[in-house]
């Protein structure tokens, strides 16, 4: 028995379904259901949500999820050998667990959302993280449908999302996540946590969606902080040609030196760019 509930241990769910975890498939297993009961409860209290977890695996997060309250867990597997341990956890929770067999990167969410408030949690699949962490920051229409993303990454990464103008983190994430949402890393996971322990440690990161940000739409904030920190040591006049015609016109009416250097120039300053090139490609 678990420590947070009467199904078998997670190693021993492992071994039954021959569950080695696949670097094709961005998997590194966490084991210690203390450990994804902490995670769970950092996105907060789950009683009436839905939540949306990518890679369940085994089902580790997945059961701390049920366990604490969730109304829903909609957990998206693409790796088809995880699917009959989750089917034994939907057992356990009756109507409170629907398994996708999908990449997650394909999948419409939205068809499988009963209205309930929803929120993502999940041990994301290294592979596939930082894209759909962009998709999920960039929609047309904005507040999203979630009310919170909680989230696994390397730390590497987790500080790029968090990272300020100036700092050497800071590029196309942190502007990407600044611009909508509040994000903040709540605390570290030690390799040793893992099957098989990657090489680098590991941090959670809670993003909160703003109802106030700078307008402007996300595949043009794309376009222009890909180029701008694309070549992030040169001057923005020089890195800004793969996307403005006239990048030294379009700095001048964001209020921009063209002589600036992309990791100078914050949230704003970007927003005003993408607007420039929206008013540029018409």
């Amino acid at each position: 028995m678990s420590a947070i509930d009467d199904l078998p241990p997670l190693r021993e769910v492992i071994r039954r379904h021959e569950l080695s975890a696949r670097k094709s498939l961005g998997q590194n297993f966490l084991l210690d259901l203390n450990l994804t009961a902490r995670i769970a409860r950092a996105s907060g209290e789950l009683e009436g949500v839905d939540v949306i977890e990518i890679g369940p695996g085994p089902g580790g997060l997945t059961r701390a999820l049920l366990a604490l309250g969730a109304q829903r867990v909609i957990a998206v597997e693409k790796d088809s050998r995880a699917i009959a341990a989750l089917t034994e956890v939907a057992a356990r929770y009756p109507g409170r667990l629907e398994v996708l067999e999908a990449d997650a990167l394909e999948a419409d969410l939205s068809l499988h959302l009963s209205g309930a408030p929803v929120r993502i949690v999940a041990n994301l699949p290294y592979n596939i993280a930082t894209a759909l962490l962009v998709g999920w920051l960039t929609p047309d229409s904005w507040p999203p449908f979630w009310q919170s993303l909680t989230l696994m990454f390397q730390r590497e990464v987790a500080e790029r999302i968090v990272a300020a103008p100036g700092s050497d983190a800071y590029g196309r994430l942190g502007v990407l996540a600044g611009w909508r949402t509040q994000p903040k890393i709540l605390f570290d996971v030690a390799p040793t946590a893992f099957v098989p322990p990657p090489k680098v440690t590991s941090s959670v990161v809670h993003l909160v969606p703003r109802t106030e940000y700078e307008p402007c739409e996300g595949r043009h904030l794309e376009a222009v902080t890909q180029a701008a920190f694309g070549q992030r040591r040169k001057m923005l006049r020089q890195s800004l040609k793969s996307v403005f015609r006239d990048p030294v016109a379009a700095l001048d009416s964001a209020g921009i030196e063209p002589t600036r250097r992309a990791e100078e120039i914050d949230v704003k300053g970007f927003a005003a760019l993408a607007r420039a090139l929206a008013a540029e490609r018409g």
